[in-house]
Order: C-alpha cells, then sequence, then structure tokens
C-alpha cells in the first residue's frame, strides 16, 4: 500500500514538471516565428505561375551558346570567352569518319588501274625501234631539281601516310607499340623534311615553269586522249599530261606548304578554325598528289618506252621524240618529224 501511494506521488510530479516546461516553451516557441517587422508578405500561390516552366532560355540555346554557336555556323565570328567550338566537332568527325576511313584508299585504286591497264594495254613501245640517234632533252640542273623533288616527296608521302593512317594500317597488325615507334619517327623526319619541300618547290617551279604554259595544241592532245589508244598525237616539249602534273605539283604543293607551315607554327593563327581547316587540306592535297604520282612513275618508268631516258641521262632517242615530241622536235632540230624514222641498225 505504501509503494502504491509513493508510484502515484511520482506521477503526479512529473505531470506536474511537464505542464511547467510546456508553458514556458510556448511564448520562446511563439516569438521565434513571427515574422521580423519589415517582412513582405508573400503571394499565397493563388495565382498561375510562369507559362515556361523550364525558364526563359531553352536547353538548345543554352547548349548553343556553350559550344560556340549552331553547327552551320563555321563562319561566324568565334565569341569572347567561348567554351567551345563547333568547328571542332564537325573537324573531328571529317578526319576520323571520312579522311582515316577512306582517303588512303585512293592511291591503292590508282595502282590497281595502273596494273589493270598495263595488262590490257601493255607499254607504249617506240613504233619505229631506236634510232641510236639522241638530242638533249634535260639539263643536268633540271634533273637535279626532278629528283631532289623526288626525293623529298617520297619521304614526306610516307612518313605522312604512317601518321595519318597508323592507327588502322599499323596498329592492328605490328601492335601499338610499333605504330608508336614508327609514328614518333615519322613525325620527326616530316617536320625536317616540311620546310626543305618549299625550297623544292621553288626549285622546281624555276627550272620547269617555261614550256608547261597551255597552249591550242593541248586541245588536240585532250581529244585524242594523249594517244594512250592508239593515234599520234603532237606535243611541244611538254604534253597537256606532263602541264597539267606540274600545275598540280606547284599548286597543290603551295597548299600543303602554307597549311604545313600553319601546323608547325600553329601560334601564326589567332582562330583555331584555320588550324582544323589545314589539317583537312593538307591531308586531301597530299593524298591526290601521292595518287596522281603513281601515274606520273608509271608514264615514266615501265608504261612508255624510252621515257626514263630524258631523266637519267638528259636525253632522248630522235624516234621518239619524232613520236612523241614531235612539235619540239622540229624546234630543236630543224628538221621535220615527218621524215621516215630511222631504226637502230644492229650488227
Amino acid at each position: 500500500m505504501q509503494n502504491l501511494t509513493h508510484t502515484i506521488r511520482n506521477f503526479l510530479r512529473l505531470g506536474v514538471l511537464m505542464l511547467l516546461l510546456a508553458a514556458f516553451a510556448a511564448p520562446v516557441a511563439a516569438q521565434s516565428v513571427r515574422p521580423p517587422g519589415n517582412a513582405v508578405n508573400l503571394d499565397d500561390g493563388s495565382q498561375e505561375g510562369p507559362s515556361n516552366a523550364l525558364g526563359d532560355v531553352s536547353d538548345t540555346e543554352i547548349w548553343d551558346n556553350f559550344r560556340g554557336g549552331k553547327p552551320a555556323d563555321l563562319l561566324a565570328p568565334v565569341r569572347e570567352g567561348q567554351l567551345m567550338t563547333t568547328s571542332g566537332q564537325i573537324w573531328r568527325e571529317i578526319r576520323e569518319n571520312y579522311i582515316r576511313k577512306y582517303l588512303g584508299w585512293a592511291p591503292l585504286i590508282v595502282i590497281g588501274i595502273l596494273a589493270l591497264f598495263y595488262l590490257i594495254r601493255g607499254p607504249m613501245k617506240i613504233s619505229a625501234g631506236r634510232s641510236g640517234k639522241t638530242i638533249p632533252r634535260f639539263t643536268l640542273s633540271a634533273r637535279v631539281a626532278h629528283w631532289f623533288m623526288a626525293g623529298v616527296f617520297i619521304i614526306l608521302g610516307l612518313t605522312g601516310l604512317t601518321i595519318l593512317l597508323g592507327r588502322v594500317a599499323i596498329a592492328p597488325y605490328l601492335g601499338l607499340e610499333a605504330n608508336s615507334v614508327l609514328t614518333s619517327a615519322s613525325m620527326q623526319g616530316h617536320n625536317l623534311f616540311g620546310p626543305i619541300f618549299i625550297f623544292a618547290l621553288i626549285w622546281l617551279f624555276i627550272k620547269f615553269v617555261r614550256g608547261n604554259f597551255f597552249q591550242w595544241v593541248d586541245i588536240k592532245w585532250i581529244f585524242k586522249l594523249g594517244g594512250f589508244f592508239g593515234g599520234h598525237v603532237s606535243s611541244r616539249q611538254f604534253n597537256f599530261g606532263e602541264k597539267s602534273w606540274f600545275w598540280m605539283v606547284i599548286l597543290v604543293g603551295i597548299v600543303i606548304s602554307v597549311t604545313g607551315v600553319i601546323m608547325l607554327f600553329p601560334g601564326l593563327v589567332e582562330d583555331v578554325r584555320w588550324l582544323q581547316l589545314s589539317t583537312v587540306l593538307h591531308a586531301i592535297g597530299a593524298v591526290a598528289l601521292i595518287s596522281v604520282l603513281f601515274g606520273h612513275i608509271y608514264v615514266g618508268t615501265i608504261g612508255m618506252e624510252g621515257s626514263i631516258d630524258s631523266m637519267l641521262k638528259g636525253e632522248v632517242d630522235e624516234n621518239w621524240a619524232k613520236e612523241h615530241h614531235d612539235l619540239w622536235y622540229e624546234e630543236v632540230t630543224g628538221k621535220s618529224a615527218s621524215e621516215p624514222a630511222a631504226k637502230e641498225e644492229t650488227t
């Protein structure tokens, strides 16, 4: 009985204590939620919200501003403080999905066409045979300029193709380490011989520009397809094919030289898009020259009898000159190219 009375008394004391605490905390809580005197009454939310819940700027506009504009605005001025360039994305897509994927096939296609043509047509023989008499065609300095350019271009072509296509043509077969070594060495060689190419190009232009201007006789050469399928075609010192190759080397060579300098010294341009464009033009121009070079080599060696003599010896057989450059033969010798051709006497 005594314990029950003691327990009831403790509960009563605890109840009184809780009532006292509640009475003390009520004014404090009321004061803490009371708004300050300068408070502004906010809208109760009964009005409609903004029509565009995403804000005044759409996601498309935000990303266009972030990456520097719309993809179609390649020629638009670069904005100050721009974080990204849309042209960089397009450049990467062109390089990876088109240049590396398809451009390397161009030289192989040309080689295949030339091989097929050789099997069908065979080499162009001197119809009258060699006469045994020769006439000067190219001076020593002209031949040195030609072979100097040829050597520099071959080195640049091999190193450039290694840099461009090593990842897809070398790495899968020789491994990443071998590709890394070859690409690094190619980069050093390419950068070294690049400026030498500019000197070679100027020298080649000085030595061969005379006689490489187009004339009316070149139109006739075109219509007769250069005589590759039979028939005689007249020509001066250089025919239409040789002139076209010369001007292609000079003009595309200038593009390759300018873009190569920009790539070697990117600080020369302020707009990164010039650097991106340079890499594309450099690759396309170089592969185009390499591809047509195979045709030039074919005609100058196995494709036409007696043609290689002009760049090896500086002289050509008279019968060869009459058949392929009759107008030049008449100008140099003062003789008629229509005279019966003499054959080389054999004992």
